[in-house]
């Protein structure tokens, strides 16, 4: 999935992204920068997540200029 970063928390790691698809709203599971080159998230920026079980936002990563395309664009 890919998303915008609604809210972010570098204190306590907490935050909220917005799919872009249907913009329905993801917490981020406590382990979402895990393993990531991202360290710090700003509120706008893009992203891609994955979704753990919970249905929390997890895996977070930039995508390629490809991967961050307008949802619809051919």
């Amino acid at each position: 999935m890919q998303g915008v970063v609604k809210a972010y928390d570098p204190v306590s790691g907490s935050g909220v992204l917005m799919c872009d698809t249907d913009l329905a709203d993801y917490e981020m599971s406590p382990n979402a920068l895990d393993g990531s080159v991202l360290r710090m998230l700003r509120q706008g920026q893009r992203v891609i997540f994955d979704l753990d079980e919970a249905g929390r936002a997890t895996a977070l990563r930039l995508g390629s200029e490809v991967d961050m395309k307008t949802p619809g664009e051919d």
